[in-house]
């Protein structure tokens, strides 16, 4: 069972821990751990202090040294912190060595992660898309038979499944893994009926993506008139909302909220939500929401939201930046964040300064394109990229040994497709040669 992330509780006093690798600077080090403890303030601990090793590798039992292990415990006791969080992925060994050694309950960043994850899923799809994650998660940790979890108790790191005290086997997990997956199969199913319909009305896909708490909610809110529910807080939207919006030039479109991305975002929880970021991956336009308060972690977090994007298949759908929360911002930002970026917009979607502008932007990129259904041979991977860069591919199956692909280009980039486009397509579209 889910714990109800509103009950009121004691909260769990934590040290926060980073080993320092020599790639790593300490600028970035440093921003890393400040953002684990945001993260750990999300979940509802309350941070003690912050302990940083610099190591040339990972001490293999512990992941740190064994006078800094020391170190940590005596900030643990002196603290009376129940809870040691650690920057850093652990190995189960390690998680397992470190509890005994320390005598608290010890967990990495992507358990804290799945931890805030499981408090805020709230509808059925996000809730088993989250338990997924930390299946997932667990499976990778367990050695022999069973895990020895059960002493952690309760509290950060042990929501959903976590809360069963976990003494199953490999073979019970992956059995709920599979009736898991088969859950998520058919909510997907509807999930792509309706992206069928929406396709079939011949209304374009926006999606607005960002890092996390960079104000995307908000966003949507103000362009839409949604009524989306907005927390300043980590991961406070999961679940994908869609809402429909009238462009200044008179087009409609749907516009799409999503998950916010983060540093380390773990890779099991981009495979349990694949299917709600599927609607990035379909989008004809994306709208990368940046927070522009963040000032010197912009360069990171841009980086985290492109690595995400990678991960999806994503980089080559065309995109509008937008830097929101311009209303915080002295002159001097603004000027900074106009001469780096000059391409990007700025906005507020509080005060709505901006969006109007923005609006039309989003119009100019989306007008003036032509439907078309091209039949692409398998062999002619650059004739599918190059689809990608020019326009929006909205639809691609495989046709005996073609590509099918339904694809919205600017008209003066058809004849470069012109030996590929079907007949009936170009009749449809009043193509002419």
């Amino acid at each position: 069972m889910y714990a109800d992330s509103r009950e009121k509780k004691e909260a769990e006093i934590a040290v926060l821990v980073a080993v320092q690798l020599p790639g790593d600077s300490d600028v970035e080090t440093a921003d890393s751990l400040a953002e684990l403890g945001s993260l750990a303030r999300t979940a509802g601990a309350e941070v003690a202090s912050s302990i940083i090793q610099k190591r040339r590798r990972y001490e293999p039992s512990t992941a740190l040294g064994k006078g800094k292990v020391d170190d940590i415990k005596r900030a643990l006791k002196s603290a009376g912190a129940q809870l040691a969080i650690f920057d850093n992925d652990l190995t189960g060994a390690q998680q397992e060595r470190l509890q005994s050694l320390l005598d608290v309950k010890v967990i990495d960043r992507t358990a804290l992660i799945l931890d805030i994850f499981a408090q805020h899923a709230h509808t059925s799809e996000g809730r088993t898309q989250v338990e997924l994650a930390q299946l997932d998660y667990m499976l990778h940790r367990i050695r022999g038979r069973g895990v020895e979890l059960s002493r952690l108790g309760g509290g950060i790191g042990t929501k959903g499944p976590g809360e069963t005290k976990l003494e199953v086997d490999r073979r019970r997990i992956r059995r709920r893994v599979r009736r898991l997956e088969n859950d998520l199969a058919h909510m997907e199913s509807i999930r792509t009926t309706q992206r069928k319909q929406r396709k079939r009305a011949g209304l374009p896909s926006v999606c607005l993506i960002g890092y996390t708490n960079s104000g995307k909610s908000s966003l949507l809110n103000r362009l839409t008139g949604a009524s989306v529910i907005v927390e300043n807080q980590l991961f406070s939207t999961l679940d994908s909302t869609t809402r429909k919006l009238l462009l200044p030039n008179g087009q409609r479109v749907v516009v799409s909220d999503t998950v916010g991305f983060i540093r380390k975002l773990p890779h099991e929880l981009v495979a349990a939500f694949r299917s709600t970021l599927e609607v990035v991956s379909e989008a004809d336009l994306l709208i990368h929401v940046v927070d522009a308060t963040v000032d010197q972690a912009l360069p990171e977090c841009i980086k985290a939201v492109k690595e995400v994007l990678s991960e999806l298949d994503a980089l080559n759908i065309p995109m509008i930046t937008v830097f929101n929360k311009v209303d915080l911002l002295e002159a001097g930002q603004v000027k900074y964040i106009e001469r780096v970026y000059p391409d990007a917009l700025l906005i507020s979607a509080l005060t709505g300064e901006g969006t109007g502008v923005l609006s039309g932007a989003i119009g100019k990129r989306l007008s003036g394109l032509l439907r078309v259904t091209l039949l692409v041979p398998a062999a002619k991977g650059d004739v599918l990229s190059s689809l990608y860069r020019d326009g929006f591919v909205t639809h691609k199956e495989v046709e005996d040994e073609c590509i099918l692909v339904t694809a919205n280009l600017p008209p003066e980039k058809l004849e470069r497709y012109r030996p590929y486009i079907r007949k009936d397509s170009e009749k449809a579209n009043n193509y002419q040669s």
